[in-house]
């Protein structure tokens, strides 16, 4: 039987032979990413979860390299076996030792190597794919991981990242321009849709991947880069200055005196945006302004803080969420504070059955404070809060760490909001009515099911099953015939309230 090689010949040995002998990752700074990783998880996790539990999956992860491994333990003994015998055995550390665990999955992984060329030829990356998601197994199913590329573009999409402004597609094997967004490098450079991308900083770009052309026009804010365009048959070439772009997440349409917001996520520029565009068009339009319709059908959520500055625009005082988490430092009352713009004004918001996260916080804190009658069908029911771990090898785990609870206090994990006006194709006649009086009784046991009462939660949520409904007309439609219709709004918004009698 095989003792495994951080028995036989020592840690620093076997971490100096290997990273002799495997080109592909260093192992030392293996050891390290995989030990920041697994702390992190364990001390932050919403669940409390064993460090053993966490690092077994993480070694039952390698698996996804290789199948012919399988990790088990047993009587204090970890073994790795493929299948034709025990490969290695190894003394289990103490459950809560997280650093002799992170030693254990890189010699579990340097001990498969020697038998298998699929683990051994696997690169860094590889590596930490399969570990980390072995070991968010243990977790849940919004933890993820994300290796140091894609980290890279989501914290770009977060943040901003320093760019040109415009959007391409590739189009017969060409980078076309479709789209230059106002008030940006692009737009001021000269730069127009329809317009092809041949040349940036002389360099062809003709072959490329959408990935490598976006590579090549993204670099260092203020930074200048060199483009050469084709437009109607004629060769242009504009210099272009890279600045902080923050993809758009705010859409603004004014139909009848009513203002239409589609937001499509919550990043850094969210809250703001809408803000100014509100702000212009309350002094452009006075006292001819209805209301406003907030569209967050499809919104998957994004930056908790953005959602509750958004839900801080309309809402005076009072909480608008509240987080709950097993680490002290998740455990938070976000309220809102007197003095914002749109406060006075009525507000219908559109949701659907994608509608999650941050887009359900917004939601339930306008429908709790009594601000805004809701309409489409149930949300996606994602009440759990994630926190991004930035690790040593510059990828990142989002680990699910605390719940939110709507400002009246249930939690909308696997429940979701509930609309006023259900538009849900799939539910009954009945109870698309709109009868306030129904909907305020549905509501109230609505909000008292507790998050282990499943039965109920799912009954709850077959009243109006979420579906998509993101491209309808029928919500938009409903939302301008309420927001014309005084009376009728105030009844709605009086239902959310608890205020109809029977």
């Amino acid at each position: 039987m095989a003792w495994g090689a951080a028995a036989l010949l020592g840690v620093a040995t076997v971490l100096s032979a290997a990273s002799e002998a495997w080109a592909g990752w260093d192992v030392v700074e293996a050891q390290r990413t995989v030990a920041y990783g697994l702390a992190a998880i364990v001390d932050r996790h919403l669940q409390q979860v064993p460090a053993a539990a966490v690092a077994l999956d993480a070694m039952r992860g390698l698996a996804d390299i290789d199948p012919q491994f399988a990790v088990a333990i047993q009587g204090g003994r970890v073994r790795l076996t493929n299948a034709e015998r025990v490969v290695a055995d190894y003394p289990a550390p103490a459950a809560d030792d997280v650093e002799s665990w992170a030693r254990l999955v890189i010699s579990v992984a340097l001990d498969a190597g020697e038998l298998s060329p699929l683990v051994r030829d696997a690169d860094a990356e590889r590596l930490y794919r399969a570990v980390f998601e072995g070991a968010l197994g243990t977790a849940d199913l919004h933890s993820r991981y994300a290796g140091a590329t894609e980290a890279r573009d989501n914290r770009a999409n977060r943040n901003g990242f320093g760019g040109i402004g415009i959007r391409f597609e590739l189009i017969e094997g060409e980078a076309r321009i479709v789209d230059v967004v106002e008030d940006t490098p692009a737009a001021r450079a000269g730069l127009q849709a329809d317009d092809v991308i041949v040349l940036i900083d002389g360099k062809p770009v003709r072959g490329l991947d959408r990935s490598e052309i976006s590579a090549r026009l993204r670099g260092a804010v203020a930074s200048a880069l060199i483009v050469t365009l084709r437009r109607a048959g004629q060769t242009i070439e504009a210099k272009v200055q890279r600045s902080l772009i923050v993809p758009k997440t705010v859409t603004q349409t004014v139909d009848g005196g009513i203002a239409i917001y589609r937001i499509s996520s919550f990043n850094q520029r969210t809250a703001s945006t809408l803000e100014t565009k509100l702000r212009e068009t309350r002094e452009r339009m006075g006292s001819r302004l209805k209301g406003v319709v907030l569209d967050l059908r499809g919104n998957p959520g994004g930056l908790l803080d953005k959602a509750v500055a958004v839900a801080d625009l309309f809402i005076a005082d009072g909480p608008i969420v509240s987080t709950r988490g097993r680490n002290p430092a998740a455990n938070a009352v976000l309220t809102a504070r007197p003095g914002d713009l749109a406060e006075d004004l009525p507000v219908v918001v559109l949701i659907d059955g994608r509608s999650a996260s941050s887009a359900e916080i917004l939601a339930s804190a306008l429908q709790d404070s009594g601000r805004a009658v809701l309409i489409g069908t149930n949300s996606y029911g994602k009440g759990t809060v994630q926190t991004v771990i930035r690790l040593p090898n510059d990828g990142e785990i989002t680990l699910t760490w605390s719940r939110f609870h709507a400002p009246s206090g249930y939690a909308l994990h696997g429940l979701g909001v509930l609309p006023a006006l259900c538009t849900s194709p799939q539910q009954a006649t009945a109870e698309r009515s709109g009868d306030p009086a129904r909907f305020a009784r549905t509501l109230a046991v609505w909000r008292q099911a507790g998050l282990d009462d499943t039965d109920l939660r799912r009954r709850l949520r077959d009243l109006c099953p979420p579906v998509r409904r993101t491209d309808t007309a029928e919500e938009m439609i409903q939302a301008r015939r309420l927001l014309s219709d005084p009376s009728a709004f105030a009844r709605l918004l009086a239902a959310e309230t608890g205020h109809v009698g029977p």
